[in-house]
């Protein structure tokens, strides 16, 4: 980081002008315009633009001419200040002086020290060491009191702040736009799905819009538009252990103006219907999504070789596939389609499900996950946990190999076990066909799906409060 000493001369500050627009993105950055009017003078002068992000990449600055007669201004030197003045800066800034110090007694007195600074215990740009304090002779490795100092420097920096050395080719007040991009910013999508009752199918959907601001700076009456999609970004060591710092949670007010999506580029923007106050450490939330009515089914899956698939040559380990998973999965699959509610594209983002208590009516919540970036009329598949009250086996009981003639045969057994007292469920069983590239089934319990070229999908129904064995045996050739 850049650090600029003291000036001694009066240097002309960029005022503020109307609100700044931010664009924040999924990636943890946000691109920031704001309207400033710098005071110039012809030829070459010194001009300040202060309170900036904390976290502004200076490479990225760029400065627009907003007046309708030009200045002609070009910016020949840029210094970005991120070391406001503090008490540790500016005892740094005194080491080979002396300075006064204040030691609080317990008694409640105040003693005097006169000590010169040899080292102030200050680093530029972050860390700390032991100070040095000489006094009336002696040196000690620690501050005597309180550090007092007799006045500030007018032109002290006491936020982070741009320097440049500009050009112009005529003096006045000149509006300008500064664009930059910073990290501490980001935004993310959570939704929240109230499922009904046992045994209906519409569920109530709605999407918050959070937003985070770690920059160092509040952005006061600011039009925030909002990309999702995944943004390419190099990202900066430094930037991405930067603190968040204490979250002050904020919900906006209700309004039924909703955000505008569009398409942009190859990603989709939201706009924000009304200027936002974003203070610094700030969770601020917005809600962008409502629907009711959505239809939707809730399915069981048992799967117990999720991860295991066909990787090529052929696999004739007869301990390969064994598992101990009796876990039966609970998904939900909602259509995005405007026919049924939605029809919008949904950002990535956490979503969190409630289920109606049929008996009381209230909403208990029932699980969380993560959606990625959902296009319009695709199929939002949500897994929700495990079944409490169903289980699956499963086994090997037959397996044969045929050097000779090339093939192979096995034999799987599946059982599956529902323990609701009353209702009757139907569970999907997935399994990979993992040995070899080519295969058949030769007989089966009941009918399967050809999934993909390795998968195949069993609808077994299993009553209430009992149990289902699922048998297949496949033949692999090669």
């Amino acid at each position: 980081m850049n650090r600029i000493g003291f000036l001694f001369c009066m240097i002309p500050l960029a005022a503020l002008a109307a609100g700044p627009q931010v664009t924040i993105y999924n990636g943890g950055f946000a691109s920031v315009k704001e309207e400033r009017t710098l005071n110039l003078s012809a030829g070459i002068a010194e001009v300040r633009v202060t309170d900036m992000s904390r976290q502004l990449e200076p490479d990225s600055v760029m400065l627009r001419e907003l007046s309708p007669e030009p200045f002609g201004v070009k910016i020949l030197e840029q210094s970005f200040v991120n070391d406001p003045l503090t008490e540790g800066l500016l005892l740094y800034q005194m080491e080979g002086k002396e300075v006064r110090f204040e030691e609080k007694r317990e008694d409640g007195t105040v003693k005097e020290h006169l000590g010169k600074v040899i080292r102030s215990g200050y680093i530029p740009g972050g860390g700390a060491e032991q100070p040095i304090i000489e006094e009336g002779g002696a040196v000690r490795f620690s501050l005597p009191g309180q550090p007092v100092f007799e006045g500030i420097d007018p032109n002290a920096f006491l936020k982070p702040s741009l320097v440049w050395q500009l050009a112009a080719k005529k003096a006045g007040e000149c509006p300008v736009e500064v664009a930059y991009i910073t990290a501490g910013m980001t935004w993310e999508a959570t939704y929240n799905v109230v499922a009904p009752a046992e045994g209906q199918d519409e569920f109530d959907i709605s999407g918050w819009i959070s937003l985070r601001n770690s920059t160092g700076k509040d952005f006061q009456d600011a039009d925030i538009k909002l990309i999702a999609g995944d943004v390419q970004k190099v990202q900066n060591q430094m930037m991405r252990k930067a603190g968040r710092g204490a979250a002050l949670m904020m919900v906006a007010d209700f309004s039924e103006a909703m955000p505008q999506e569009r398409a942009f580029d190859e990603f989709h923007l939201y706009t924000l219907p009304r200027p936002v106050w974003v203070r610094n450490n700030e969770l601020k939330q917005v809600e962008f999504l409502r629907a009711t009515g959505v239809k939707g089914i809730r399915y069981y899956v048992y799967n117990p070789l999720v991860g295991f698939r066909y990787y090529g040559g052929i696999n004739q380990d007869p301990d390969y596939g064994q598992t101990e998973s009796k876990k039966v999965g609970v998904r939900i699959e909602i259509a995005n389609s405007e026919t049924n509610g939605l029809g919008v594209p949904l950002p990535k983002g956490k979503l969190r499900l409630y289920r109606t208590d049929d008996v009381d009516g209230r909403r208990e919540f029932t699980g969380e996950n993560e959606i990625d970036h959902l296009p319009k009329n695709e199929k939002l598949k949500l897994e929700m946990g495990s079944a409490f009250d169903l289980v699956g086996e499963r086994k090997r009981t037959d397996f044969a190999v045929d050097s000779t003639a090339q093939t192979m045969d096995e034999t799987i057994e599946i059982k599956l076990r529902n323990r609701k007292e009353k209702d009757a469920v139907e569970i999907r069983v997935i399994e990979p066909l993992y040995r070899c590239a080519n295969w058949k089934i030769t007989a089966e319990s009941l009918p399967h799906v050809k999934f993909d070229s390795h998968t195949a999908e069993f609808r077994v129904p299993v009553p209430a409060d009992g149990e289902t064995v699922l048998t297949y045996t496949v033949h692999y050739w090669w």
